[in-house]
């Protein structure tokens, strides 16, 4: 176990050296000190500020360092967290830290957890380094940049025996888990095809240089990835309300297949319990080169995930077929529509949430399959950093999810067709090694 806050504050060689921890009267009289799990966060982006948000009005943790490469950014997160504790208080707080290196809120020995939102090519160096410190760790989606980067991560979860949730937050919502108990419990039949729906595979970087305002660690921001000159296309400077398009570029992201395939790739191999495997062939489409959609995955008993312009997630079996999205259902029995919201428009009558409840009241009551139902995805991380059991997205999870997205990428970038092993983690054939890796890591940086 690691250490407790009051065994920490107990320690008299760092005790002068600790931040101003609120008065115990502020927090509910449920939560005690030595039960509270403080938190260190890192990458203050749009994400980030959702979970911040969250996690300040709790009573059961504490946010003690922000971190950022960007000075606005990182200030103004102190800043509300700062003011935050300050009014639940009712007095100034100013205990939480921002730092520009992540490695200094790694190296505090009072923090218990990191939350990594930062862009995808900085996601397994933090997560292996916080690990090794001893953290358990929630880390956004795609868990890595590449597929190298996700097998080095689960052993190095696995070694420290950490906690480690990935970002992917479907599986806690009630539409993506009754769908897939759909498929696991064969109410739908033998599921042989499966359609997933989200935008383009990446593009190799080809942004012109802008002039950069002072305030911003560039070679820190490009980290392992290419020491390019600077562009707001990659890091738009200070507050923004939107997700930057790194996430399009082959260097830094890995596209829509790498960002919203790590939602519904994750959901597609949920159903099909493929959790900790994959798929066993990647077939390109005929114009890869130019290609948006059509790529596939075949998996080991046949069935064939197609990447698609859709409704989401869409499970085709023998007897119906489940269409599925973030507040979105549709089952289908025997070609009629059994039970549907999907636009609010024209499903004026009913809710995503009645339709889900009576499909499972009508089709799951007898279910042998019964996947887990955390209240939230940050509720379910921080209940198994307490209780010390696997989260719903572990990072075996988070890997084979994302590792999944990689061979898709692979058939746009490169035409692969090719097998692949899920055990290992190698192609079986037709593929090349030099694809699971960057082709060169900065230094000081090499996963």
């Amino acid at each position: 176990m690691i250490p407790t806050r009051r065994q920490f504050l107990q320690n008299s060689a760092v005790l002068l050296a600790a931040p101003f921890i609120l008065p115990s009267r502020v927090w509910s009289q449920s939560t005690a000190p030595s039960k509270r799990i403080t938190l260190g966060c890192i990458g203050m982006g749009k994400q980030m500020g959702g979970h911040l948000g969250g996690f300040i009005n709790r009573d059961d943790v504490e946010v003690l360092a922000v971190c950022d490469v960007d000075t606005t950014r990182r200030l103004h997160a102190k800043k509300r967290v700062d003011d935050a504790y300050t009014k639940k208080a009712g007095e100034t707080y100013r205990a939480c830290d921002a730092y520009n290196d992540f490695r200094e809120v790694i190296a505090r020995k009072d923090i218990d957890a990191i939350i990594i939102a930062t862009p995808d090519h900085w996601h397994a160096y933090i997560a292996i380094a916080a690990v090794r410190a001893g953290k358990d760790v929630y880390c956004e989606k795609p868990l890595t940049h590449n597929i190298h980067e996700a097998v080095e991560l689960v052993k190095e979860a696995r070694k420290a025996k950490r906690v480690f949730q990935t970002g992917s937050q479907q599986r806690s919502s009630k539409e993506f888990r009754v769908a897939c108990e759909l498929v696991r419990n064969g109410v739908l039949g033998r599921v042989n095809s499966v359609h997933v729906s989200f935008g383009d595979p990446a593009s190799p970087y080809s942004q012109p240089a802008a002039e950069m305002e002072p305030g911003l660690d560039w070679d820190r921001w490009c980290g392992p990835g290419p020491l390019v000159a600077y562009s707001p296309f990659l890091c738009p400077r200070g507050l923004h309300t939107n997700f930057p398009d790194w996430r399009k570029t082959w260097e830094f992201g890995g596209g829509m297949i790498t960002d919203w395939g790590a939602h519904h790739i994750d959901i597609a191999q949920w159903g099909l319990g493929m959790d900790g495997s994959g798929p066993v062939e990647i077939r390109a489409p005929k114009d890869w080169q130019t290609a948006k959609r059509g790529a596939q995955l075949v998996y080991a008993d046949g069935t064939i995930l197609t990447h698609v312009k859709g409704k989401g997630v869409s499970f085709y079996g023998t007897l119906g077929e489940c269409h599925v999205n973030r507040g979105k259902f549709e089952l289908i029995m025997d070609g009629k529509t059994v039970h549907k919201f999907w636009d609010k428009e024209v499903d004026k009558t009913t809710s995503m949430e009645r339709e889900v409840v009576l499909t499972e009241r009508e089709f799951l009551a007898d279910a042998k399959i019964k996947l887990t139902a955390p209240k939230s995805h940050l509720q379910n991380f921080l209940d198994c950093v307490q209780s010390r059991q696997t989260p719903i997205a572990d990072v075996a999870i988070g890997a084979s999810s994302v590792i999944a997205c990689h061979l898709m990428n692979f058939a746009y970038h490169y035409g692969a067709n090719a097998k692949w092993n899920p055990e290992r983690n190698k192609f079986a054939s037709g593929g090349n090694s030099k694809w699971l890796t960057r082709e060169k890591y900065r230094a000081g940086w090499v996963v």
